[in-house]
């Protein structure tokens, strides 16, 4: 269970960086998404990676 939740928060992490770098119109990939140059993405990436990184040091503190 350990393994699996700390999995889910590092995809967690790599999703929010992605939005991150899609709402600040870093990332341009793929060409015709919605969530390109639009800064309430980036912010939704930024909660999902804080979420991930709580959710992967919450998993490697439980015994």
């Amino acid at each position: 269970m350990k393994t699996l939740l700390t999995i889910l928060g590092a995809i967690a992490i790599a999703m929010g960086l992605l939005w991150i770098g899609q709402g600040l119109g870093v990332i341009d990939w793929p060409q015709s998404s919605f969530m390109i140059d639009q800064s309430v993405w980036a912010v939704y990436g930024a909660l999902l990676t804080v979420a991930g990184i709580v959710l992967v040091i919450w998993t490697r503190r439980r015994p």
